[in-house]
């Protein structure tokens, strides 16, 4: 047929949504930086910015849905690339972490004043809420392994079930470490110990949120009966991305909370 492809790559149409999402992500950070140096208005635009990055979200993820289960350009050439690039993409996230860590261990084995916490610190016990958040989100790692393997086998009851079992143990994830900041004996500008703590603390606390959207919408699209066992990488890749941050979350427990406190 004339004007068909005679290739099975995916020429993507020209889309606004990458230079939105860049100018949402920049808003949320001048935001996020007004509130932690508790300049005016700082509040209202970090939510400008998460509310930017929000829709920016939604309305990329709603045409490439339409692209992977309408219009047929998801190919397994097109499926390997996305690998890759998701791949290349938790590696990045990896690198993110890293920086937090490096000035941690940084600071805690070469202290200023040769002791680790800072006196007048007063630590989180590990065996408390931070051990129940870790056993929240192993047991969210089995429940989406159960999900991606349901979905394999074309088990879409156990699927669902899996898949929606994760997303209530990622919100309960957060809503426990909203609990435990709550009850914190430091603020954010204490000091070296509380800056890296809620900097490493808090934006894994936002990468969970992100992948329990992330996985939320999957639900969504296994409801409305997208995904088979032999094309499914949009809940793949949030499978992907939530193992990533359970394993940073170990890290952290073990590293922040148990070694360091």
């Amino acid at each position: 047929m004339s004007g068909a492809n005679k290739h099975p790559y995916h020429l993507v149409e020209a889309s606004p949504w990458p230079a939105v999402g860049s100018a949402a992500a920049f808003t949320a950070a001048i935001g996020g930086v007004m509130y932690m140096h508790e300049v005016a208005y700082g509040v209202a635009v970090l939510g400008l910015g998460f509310a930017l990055v929000l829709a920016t979200m939604f309305m990329w993820w709603r045409d490439i849905v339409r692209e992977a289960e309408y219009q047929g350009h998801h190919t397994p050439i097109v499926q390997i690339g996305m690998r890759y690039g998701m791949m290349l993409f938790i590696a990045s996230e990896v690198m993110f972490f890293v920086a937090f860590f490096w000035a941690f261990f940084d600071r805690a084995i070469y202290p200023n004043d040769g002791v680790w916490p800072p006196e007048g610190i007063t630590t989180f016990d590990p065996f408390d809420l931070p051990l129940i958040n870790t056993l929240v989100l192993l047991l969210s790692g089995c429940t989406v392994t159960w999900a991606h393997h349901a979905l394999q086998h074309g088990n879409r009851k156990d699927f669902m079930t899996g898949l929606a079992l994760t997303v209530v143990l990622g919100a309960i994830f957060t809503g426990l470490q909203a609990l435990e900041y709550s009850h914190a004996s430091f603020g954010f500008t204490d000091g070296i110990y509380p800056s890296v703590f809620y900097m490493a603390t808090g934006f894994h606390g936002f990468h969970v949120l992100v992948g329990t959207l992330f996985l939320a919408v999957c639900w969504l699209r296994g409801r409305a009966g997208h995904f088979t066992a032999d094309q499914h990488f949009g809940f793949e890749a949030a499978a992907w991305y939530w193992h990533f941050v359970d394993v940073v979350w170990l890290f952290l427990f073990a590293a922040v909370y148990w070694w360091g406190g």
